[in-house]
């Protein structure tokens, strides 16, 4: 990473006015349309064309838990690097990781696209702790609470409930710390 024009978390905190997320991290919401349109992802119910936030995650809060918007999602990045691993709901369900970076010529990308449907998180890589990770979130249509929610401890073991032995085993110890209610 090229620490030119890498700045400090602590001051993208302060001058971006951001706050912590309840999904990890912290975030500023820097957009929402007032134009509205209606949702195919929630009942046809009247949503926002668009919302946007900056997402930042930072030694203190390097990882988000798993969670799902209804909404698509463009994830683009402003500086750092994250892994985002990203679980269809397919059965069995299908795990991609991607690196949001900007070296290209080693798979990362400076943008990602996560559909509908589609459950994800975010953390920092171990070399990444000291600078953290800093993207815009494009959600459109636009985000709305209603339309999001935590994967639980239980939805993970129903999610996982047609997968077999070691398989399941070694799935269960890399997603369920990134759970809601882990532990409970």
């Amino acid at each position: 990473m090229s620490l030119s024009s890498w700045t400090p978390t602590d001051i993208l905190i302060h001058d971006l006015q951001l706050q912590k997320h309840p999904e990890g991290g912290y975030f500023a919401e820097t957009d929402r349309q007032v134009t509205q349109v209606l949702s195919p992802f929630s009942r046809n119910e009247p949503r926002s064309l668009g919302t946007s936030i900056y997402y930042l995650l930072t030694k203190d809060s390097p990882s988000g838990v798993i969670h799902m918007n209804k909404s698509v999602t463009y994830h683009i990045l402003h500086q750092g690097r994250a892994e985002y691993t990203l679980i269809y709901p397919t059965n069995p369900p299908t795990i991609e990781k991607h690196i949001i970076g900007t070296n290209v010529s080693t798979g990362e990308s400076r943008q990602l696209l996560v559909g509908t449907g589609v459950w994800k998180m975010s953390r920092l890589l171990p070399e990444d702790m000291d600078h953290g990770c800093l993207i815009t979130e494009v959600v459109v249509p636009g985000f709305h609470w209603e339309d999001h929610q935590f994967l639980t401890t239980e939805g993970l073991h129903e999610l996982l409930k047609n997968v077999k032995g070691e398989e399941k085993e070694t799935m269960m110890k890399q997603l369920e710390k990134h759970v809601k209610g882990r532990g409970a």
